[in-house]
């Protein structure tokens, strides 16, 4: 009896320790537990707060640092324009170029009528000049004809600063391109490197020689490039009095065209037959002009001044 009432209290001891050790214990655990949630709710708006704060002074460190930039651009180019050209540069050069311009006319053949299109060559005034301004690159023609001339125009003055080291952001550059009558059609890339050569000269100082023309585009890396109408222009040139025709090495191969005569049958076929042959020595057998390739704007400073 006794070792049932002894077993008994034991059991008890257990549950009452039990008890005592899950629903006493869990209050505490409980409060600790959302204490800790409570830190940590905290920390994570701390968290938020540093990032927000982060973001914001990312965004001002590059917002200062575009400005350094920019402020550092601007002292850079105003000290170069005091140096290079105090009140503004100034200069003016002028030169004839060849163009090759097409003109329509009505014609009959039989009871129907058509258009014949033909092309001739001329010379154009082309003249440069530089003063100060606001960094401007200008084109005016007259008469008005149909030719662009902007694009080659903004990229000879730049090439033109690149070759001679001077800045022109302070000045205005105005190209004029005159004719005796109105010309259509007429592509303003084929004059590009005789206007690098007139905002070289403006700029230098430099008077060219009026014996020399040339025709070929320009690239930003001072490169000639090839045109049409070589031989247009190249009798435009010798009508003009010009001595000295600067090609580009590109146009070095000019088809001409030869007429054949076959039989066939009873009948006579007259054939226009191309032929490539070496534009300088073709040109200069035709015409009283000598003929240089250039390759670049170095070439034509050389040739031309």
């Amino acid at each position: 009896m006794k070792s049932k009432l002894i077993t008994v209290i034991l059991v008890l001891s257990l549950f009452a320790n039990a008890y005592f050790l899950l629903f006493e214990q869990t209050p505490v655990e409980g409060e600790q537990v959302q204490e800790m949630q409570a830190q940590i709710n905290s920390l994570e708006r701390e968290n938020e707060i540093l990032e927000t704060q982060i973001s914001q002074n990312n965004q001002s460190l590059n917002s200062y640092a575009s400005q350094l930039d920019f402020y550092r651009e601007r002292v850079y180019e105003l000290e170069n324009n005091l140096q290079a050209c105090p009140t503004g540069m100034e200069g003016y050069a002028s030169l004839q170029a060849p163009a090759v311009f097409q003109s329509i006319e009505p014609g009959r053949s039989g009871p129907f009528s058509r258009q014949v299109v033909t092309e001739e060559g001329a010379l154009l005034n082309i003249s440069v000049e530089i003063r100060s301004g606001k960094g401007r690159v200008l084109v005016q023609t007259t008469p008005l004809m149909g030719v662009i001339f902007q694009d080659a125009a903004n990229t000879a003055v730049f090439v033109a600063q690149q070759e001679t080291g001077v800045s022109l952001s302070g000045s205005d550059v105005i190209f004029s391109i005159t004719a005796d009558h109105e010309i259509p059609g007429v592509d303003g890339s084929s004059a590009g490197a005789l206007m690098t050569l007139l905002t070289v000269a403006a700029i230098n100082g430099t008077e060219l020689n009026d014996s020399v023309t040339l025709t070929g585009t320009i690239d930003a890396a001072g490169n000639v490039g090839a045109i049409g109408g070589v031989f247009e222009k190249a009798e435009a040139s010798e009508a003009g009095g010009k001595t000295l025709f600067l090609l580009p090495r590109e146009n070095s191969e000019l088809v001409i065209y030869k007429l054949v005569e076959r039989r066939v049958g009873g009948f006579t076929i007259v054939e226009r037959v191309p032929e490539i042959v070496d534009a300088e020595d073709y040109i200069e057998d035709q015409m009283d002009i000598d003929v240089q390739y250039v390759d670049t704007i170095d070439d034509v400073l050389r040739y031309a001044m």
